[in-house]
């Protein structure tokens, strides 16, 4: 049986870039908008499927987030999704950045930092990210430093939002031409309807011939 590749740990991932899968996390599903983090414990669990923590390590955060006074902190961290979605649609709409984005985005680099460390591996000596985050606001230095990833190192013509659904992608294919956020979601559908047409206007043609005769 063929893995669907765009689903980890329930959560979907077709944005090729950490930033837009976060984005992805509010995606619309049989017409209705579905908030995939409604709470802290499905942050941990996010983090993991994004392969920011390992499952071990997300085991641990579920227990520990699961507190309601994570409330607040997890409408800190969806304001901040929705205030990226919101620069990231001006960008696929063709409009610049304004300073004040860049501000906010500062704040948080500089309150959230994303820290490397030196790590003894089989390989040798690595240089690698640490990120043991101990609240959930402090996914903001992975997310933060995504978001500067994305508008400093990704072509804006290449992020784009799905020609049939709510989702973002980084378009990384060689033409630079994709439309669909994946060929097993939107892409399949919109072949399936195609199709569809081609077959009803075939018969139409087909039923007009009868009649002329």
């Amino acid at each position: 049986m063929k893995v669907n590749s765009d689903w980890r740990g329930g959560f979907l991932f077709v944005g090729n870039h950490l930033l837009l899968d976060f984005l992805n996390t509010r995606p619309v599903m049989d017409g209705e908008t579905v908030e995939m983090l409604p709470d802290a414990r499905a942050l941990a669990r996010w983090l993991a499927a994004a392969g920011l923590v390992n499952e071990r390590e997300s085991a641990g955060l579920i227990r520990r987030w699961s507190a309601p006074e994570f409330a607040e902190a997890m409408e800190a961290i969806r304001q901040f999704r929705e205030w990226a979605r919101e620069t990231v649609l001006k960008i696929e709409a063709g409009d610049s950045i304004g300073p004040g984005v860049l501000r906010n985005l500062n704040r948080l680099l500089a309150t959230y930092p994303d820290v490397e460390q030196v790590i003894q591996s089989d390989a040798g000596l690595e240089q690698r990210r640490h990120f043991s985050p101990e609240v959930p606001e402090q996914s903001h230095a992975p997310l933060a430093n995504a978001f500067a990833d994305l508008l400093t190192s990704v072509p804006a013509a290449r992020i784009r939002k799905c020609n049939g659904c709510v989702l973002h992608f980084y378009d990384t294919s060689k033409k630079g031409t994709r439309v669909w956020c994946s060929m097993n979601l939107c892409g399949n559908r919109a072949k399936v309807a195609a199709y569809a047409d081609r077959k009803r206007a075939a018969a139409e043609r087909k039923a007009r011939g009868k009649h002329k005769r």
